[in-house]
């Protein structure tokens, strides 16, 4: 058996946070399984806050307080924890943007926005700006800062190998000017070409396809089970439960079927791209 690689305590208020919860389970002779017997919480979850990549919600932090005899330090240090984690994000996607940089494969499917890793600087303000209106300009930045920090996932050492599917609406329907459009595509080609990513695109001539509800985001990993993230206008959802994230895993691959292949996409990205760049885009 490999040796166990523990956390870097002193990496953010996260990791030290499940470094502890770690000392005291083992302190108090647990096992992960025998710490979430009763919790309604799998093994895979607290093994994730225990590395600092996810939070740890409210009524678990209580379970723990009691198994563990630690008088609600648990329950006490989680808003901490949990602030610590946001980061410019909104409070239901720290967890998703906590645990991009240790996934193995991300895969995006982005029927009505561009997904975070593709993204300029621009796309994100007018975004931020749209959904918070009344907002100061150094609210809207935070936010434009945490979304431009996910693209150094591509710069690590091992990054995730990343899977994009889009909608064409996407790129016929402007967000911004012309030629801030024009960039915003060359961008998303530029990264998908660089990072050996993959892109596809859902044609607007498709037919019905099994993906037709919103957006989602299925992550898998070295050492965890895989997940998914949906989000809607002001909320978001991280799935673990195996049988359903396997449900959307068969209709992720079903949505590959109804896209162009890789090549035709990213022509059609090219295309789109130099239309908005000389004034030629359709409405």
């Amino acid at each position: 058996m490999p040796p166990r690689k523990d956390t870097d305590a002193s990496a953010n208020v996260p990791s030290f946070y499940g470094a502890e919860l770690r000392y005291k389970r083992e302190a108090a002779g647990l096992t992960l399984e025998q710490l979430a017997d009763g919790s309604f919480r799998g093994v895979p979850f607290l093994s994730q806050i225990e590395r600092g990549e996810r939070r740890m919600p409210p009524d678990l932090a209580r379970h723990v307080d009691a198994k563990l005899g630690t008088d609600g330090f648990f329950e006490r240090r989680c808003e901490d924890a949990r602030k610590a984690k946001q980061s410019g994000h909104a409070e239901y996607f720290a967890d998703v943007a906590e645990m991009e940089p240790g996934a193995r494969t991300i895969e995006d499917w982005a029927p009505m926005l561009v997904p975070g890793l593709l993204q300029t600087a621009a796309y994100a303000r007018a975004l931020t700006r749209a959904a918070m209106p009344r907002a100061l300009d150094s609210e809207v930045e935070e936010k434009v800062t945490a979304r431009m920090a996910w693209a150094r996932l591509f710069g690590q050492e091992s990054p995730p190998e990343y899977w994009a599917i889009l909608d064409e609406s996407l790129i016929r329907r402007p967000v911004l000017d012309a030629e801030a459009t024009a960039e915003l595509l060359e961008h998303i080609a530029h990264v998908i070409r660089t990072t050996r990513s993959i892109l596809q695109i859902v044609p607007e001539t498709a037919s019905a396809h099994p993906f037709m509800m919103g957006m989602a985001r299925l992550m898998t990993f070295g050492d965890a089970p895989p997940v998914v993230y949906t989000e809607s206008l002001h909320s978001g959802q991280l799935i673990d439960y195996p049988a359903l994230v396997q449900e959307y895993r068969r209709s992720y691959d079903l949505l590959r079927a109804a896209a162009l292949s890789p090549e035709a996409s990213l022509a059609r990205i090219d295309a789109a791209a130099e239309d908005f760049r000389h004034g030629k885009h359709r409405h």
